[in-house]
């Protein structure tokens, strides 16, 4: 309590600066052991066995396809779904999710990259006196804390630099990104601060440097989403979940309920994509997490259901490192339409976006040459006129659709609160709609917690919050070093694959090695710019 009076003084009042830096080091060390003894008491919670061997995708079907019925089937494997998959399995579920294409093909793996509490919603909420949108912030802020704790390899803190070119705005900004702290409370990752003209192209030299008044840097977290995505899949798998890509939902099975004498979903039919052969899947609960294409699930439970989320097209493009600097982020916040532009370090080179475009989900979506070509302009708005941006400098583009929840008044997306919605039908169908990256862990909870009371499972409360996921466990920042050490592995390499795995890139590290040979360095690069390399397994004959 005495901490919390403190970091609220020294937020006000310049003069405590570092009486704060020093009780800040102290609550950073404090909260690291708490997060520590956070992952010790969701584990110990978690009732299922943890497996040290993951099941073959064959086994997995077996196990779908048995006549043993599931507490809770999840539809789609996306970050929503897999939460789902795995907060149902350790709350004791015997859970099942199913997956059409790859796990995270979809939105899951298209985003900005960014674990945030959403610094544009906090805008909103103050300026429009809007509760929710503050609540989700809020939410976000707690989320962000924690899916940085149980995924370290896959995510860490990254500053974004947010440049001021009119005198008015600096403390306008800064009031705003101090109230972003300040809602993150004990949460806050490393307390925003101001910087000058000279250091702000000191750190990021590629600015427009005429009318530039200075700078103000904040903290998000970045993780790598496609792997995140995958990690929450594995840990699900590794607790006991029956997970399975490639299988589609033909159509929802149903059948009469003897109280009520009406129809109740009970489950899927289901087609393997890669055989064709169908079967049934049988729960007591089936959950809709598709994301933006949570209607045409709906649709198959009663096709009078009403659309519940209005798709927006966010548009990214990758161009050249040297467009960033590699450990630092840039936000504009106001850009010409009102959108927000990002512009990112990613994988040695620079992500930039995003747009906001309302789409049909009909069709996959592709960048389209506008939204490309609003991006670039956006990032020439923003960098010296001594750095060329040129079309050709695009590397690679790609399009994910957000599922956001419509607003009835709302004329535009821009304007849709991307927080989330609960539906329960009355066929007692489970959508989980809306919502964002950030927050899969909390919807999740919220969505099982909706279906254990609708079907009276015997599901006990949420565990996820601390649990570690898939490669967290032994993993460190110095981790790659042992890999050099003990594989031989270029020092790119070992990183990336640390960073990839965590602690479980000495198995795959295994696989590179050629038997009985240390040296020289084995491990061959697919590709010689990237750390992507050969494996090497044993076949039985």
């Amino acid at each position: 309590m005495a901490f919390r009076k403190a970091a609220k003084g020294t937020a006000l009042v310049g003069s405590g600066a570092l009486a704060a830096l020093y009780g800040l080091s102290q609550f950073s060390e404090y909260r690291r052991n708490q997060a520590r003894l956070a992952h010790v008491e969701a584990a110990e919670q978690v009732q299922m066995t943890h497996q040290d061997e993951l099941p073959s995708r064959q086994a997995q079907l077996a196990t779908l396809k048995s006549t043993e019925e599931f507490d809770i089937l999840v539809i789609g494997g996306g970050a929503t779904g897999s939460g789902c998959a795995l907060d149902a399995v350790t709350r004791n579920l015997k859970t099942a999710l199913v997956e059409r294409n790859d796990f995270s093909s979809g939105t899951s793996s298209r985003s900005t990259k960014l674990i945030h509490g959403g610094v544009r919603y906090l805008q909103k909420a103050i300026m429009k006196f809007d509760y929710e949108q503050y609540m989700m912030v809020k939410e976000a802020l707690h989320e962000r804390s924690n899916l940085l704790d149980i995924a370290p390899h896959l995510s860490a803190p990254l500053p974004i630099m947010l440049p001021v070119y009119k005198w008015w705005q600096l403390p306008y900004y800064w009031l705003g990104i101090k109230m972003y702290d300040l809602v993150a409370g004990s949460q806050c990752l490393k307390s925003s601060y101001v910087l000058s003209k000279t250091k702000a192209l000191e750190l990021f030299p590629m600015l427009k440097k005429d009318k530039l008044v200075g700078a103000i840097v904040y903290y998000d977290g970045q993780h790598n989403d496609a792997r995140m995505n995958l990690a929450i899949a594995l840990t699900a798998a590794r607790y006991g979940a029956a997970i399975a890509n490639y299988t589609e939902v033909v159509h929802l099975l149903k059948k009469t309920d003897p109280q009520t004498g009406r129809k109740r979903v009970c489950g899927a039919r289901c087609r393997d994509q890669i055989t064709g052969q169908e079967f049934d899947v049988r729960a007591k609960c089936v959950i809709n997490a598709t994301g933006p294409f949570t209607d045409s699930v709906r649709k198959m439970d009663d096709q009078r259901n009403p659309n519940i989320c209005q798709p927006s097209a966010g548009v990214h493009i990758v161009i050249p490192g040297y467009y960033s600097p590699d450990n630092m982020g840039l936000l504009d916040p106001a850009t010409s339409d009102g959108r927000v532009i990002f512009f990112l370090p990613w994988e040695k080179m620079t992500i930039a976006g995003t747009t906001d475009t309302p789409t049909d989900v009909t069709a996959h979506p592709i960048p389209m040459e506008e939204d490309i070509n609003f991006i670039l302009t956006e990032v020439r708005n923003y960098l010296s006129p001594d750095v060329e941006v040129r079309r050709g400098d695009v590397l690679a583009a790609w399009s994910g659709i957000r599922p956001l929840v419509t607003d009835p008044s709302s004329k535009d997306t821009q304007s849709i609160c991307r927080n989330h919605i609960v539906n329960i039908s009355e066929s007692g169908l489970v959508t989980i709609a809306g919502g964002k990256w950030t927050t899969y862990r909390s919807m999740a909870e919220e969505t099982l917690d909706a279906a254990v009371k609708e079907h009276k499972l015997s599901g006990g409360p949420s565990q996820t919050v601390g649990l570690m996921l898939e490669g967290a466990k032994d993993w460190s920042p110095t981790m790659y070093i042992r890999l050099v050490q003990d594989y031989g592995l270029e020092i790119e390499v070992a990183q990336h694959l640390a960073s990839t795995y965590g602690g479980r890139a000495f198995e795959v590290a295994k696989m590179a090695q050629v038997t009985g040979k240390r040296w020289p360095i084995v491990g061959k690069r697919l590709v010689s710019e990237f750390p992507y390399i050969e494996m090497f397994t044993m076949v039985a004959t």
